[in-house]
């Protein structure tokens, strides 16, 4: 996945949750302006215990609640569109947070909020010697 076309947020130094790069299939569902129902099959490009970036044909709005279904549980989550970016393909990319936290909705375990790379580099974690 390329993230160069993710926008940088303003808030970005004071995220809530660590962002994990996974692919899970989901259905999205919504309702247009004059009130007609719509469904798309996407995938997630991140996700976090408050949402996720996605990829939607469907024309949305900042602010619209949508409902997302994991395909592969069936487990359904109201969110909010937060960010719509176009990015480089035709396909717009749009964040969404949940109604309310849900860090065990994707069933990952997120990194602790103080992982980095650099703490990960001073670990004292020595590989096991071989036979």
């Amino acid at each position: 996945m390329n993230t160069a076309n993710v926008r940088p947020l303003p808030h970005a130094q004071q995220r809530r949750s660590q962002r994990i790069l996974l692919s899970v299939s989901i259905l999205i569902s919504g309702q247009h302006d004059n009130g007609s129902p719509f469904s798309e099959r996407t995938w997630t490009q991140i996700v976090h215990a408050h949402g996720a970036l996605i990829q939607l044909h469907e024309p949305v709005v900042t602010g619209q609640t949508l409902r997302m279904k994991k395909l592969a549980t069936n487990a359904e989550v109201a969110c909010t569109v937060v960010d719509i970016n176009p990015g480089f393909t035709e396909i717009p990319e749009i964040r969404v947070v949940f109604s309310k936290p849900s860090p065990s909705y994707w069933r990952v375990s997120f990194p602790p909020e103080d992982w980095s790379r650099e703490a990960r580099k001073q670990s004292n974690f020595l590989p096991s010697p071989g036979p």
